[in-house]
């Protein structure tokens, strides 16, 4: 997967992390919200742009809102926004940015949890629905984002697709990234997947100058285009567009992501 596509969080509970947070506690959100990667204009103002066009007047829902990266400036726009999220640190950094304090957030699990109103658009954004590790639970989000939607309503996701053309005979593992730091140190990233179980564990080495290491692991599971088809056939929607990124370029087997759109039928 993508550079972009990553996330991460801790193995293990940190000192003042809330385990309620899940993999996004206090020690991630902190340095969520840095310069650059994901949070460059250059990667926020497309994905904004879209989803503004796609909203048709709202209101819209994001699942896993995190700390307003894309609701805030959607918000800022004018677009009625609410939220669902997961982490607690996370969703408490969304009121301090421009247009967050418009956003309605409820602190909930994006595979159950209901907010009240119907919307134009539900959205989720960033990889996360790989967060949800089984089937059932990412069909359980397709589900809840048609129950939100009115008739005719749009749901997003933005996703990467498995780098699975890139594994070497008998291996499991693909590396994204290996940078040295500007001072010393460095970064190492890679994804090892189960192509059974279509589970795979985003691994994340960090190295300060001093030489002191740190190792981050996060699971996910992938699912191909078609299967996200047939999970938002069960919910009640059809595909609509489908895209390589926010550019609305056309999706080709050379594409690392998706980014897709499925309309709830106009008649439910």
């Amino acid at each position: 997967m993508s550079d972009e596509a990553k996330a991460s969080g801790p193995s293990t509970v940190e000192g003042g992390d809330d385990p309620a947070d899940g993999w996004f506690p206090e020690s991630v959100a902190t340095g969520y919200d840095g310069p650059g990667g994901a949070n460059a204009p250059e990667v926020v103002t497309p994905a904004v742009d879209v989803l503004a066009d796609l909203a048709d007047g709202g209101p819209v829902l994001e699942f896993a809102v995190g700390t307003g990266r894309i609701a805030a400036p959607l918000a800022a726009r004018g677009v009625a926004v609410s939220g669902i999220e997961l982490s607690r640190a996370m969703a408490a950094r969304i009121a301090s940015k421009p247009g967050g304090d418009a956003i309605d957030i409820t602190i909930g699990d994006m595979t159950t949890t209901r907010v009240a109103g119907q919307f134009s658009l539900v959205y989720l954004v960033f990889n996360t629905i790989s967060n949800v590790t089984t089937q059932d639970g990412q069909v359980d989000v397709f589900r809840n984002a048609a129950a939100h939607l009115r008739p005719g309503g749009l749901f997003l996701i933005e996703v990467g697709l498995p780098d699975l053309r890139r594994l070497p005979p008998g291996q499991d593992t693909v590396p994204f990234t290996v940078a040295p730091g500007r001072d010393g140190g460095g970064y190492v990233g890679f994804d090892q997947y189960d192509v059974v179980t279509q589970e795979f564990t985003s691994n994340h080495v960090t190295v300060t100058p001093e030489g002191k290491g740190r190792f981050f692991r996060i699971p996910f599971r992938y699912a191909w285009p078609a299967e996200m088809d047939l999970m938002a056939r069960i919910a009640g929607m059809k595909l609509k567009y489908r895209w390589a990124d926010w550019d609305r370029s056309e999706l080709t087997a050379q594409s690392t992501k998706q980014v897709s759109v499925w309309e709830k039928s106009p008649s439910a």
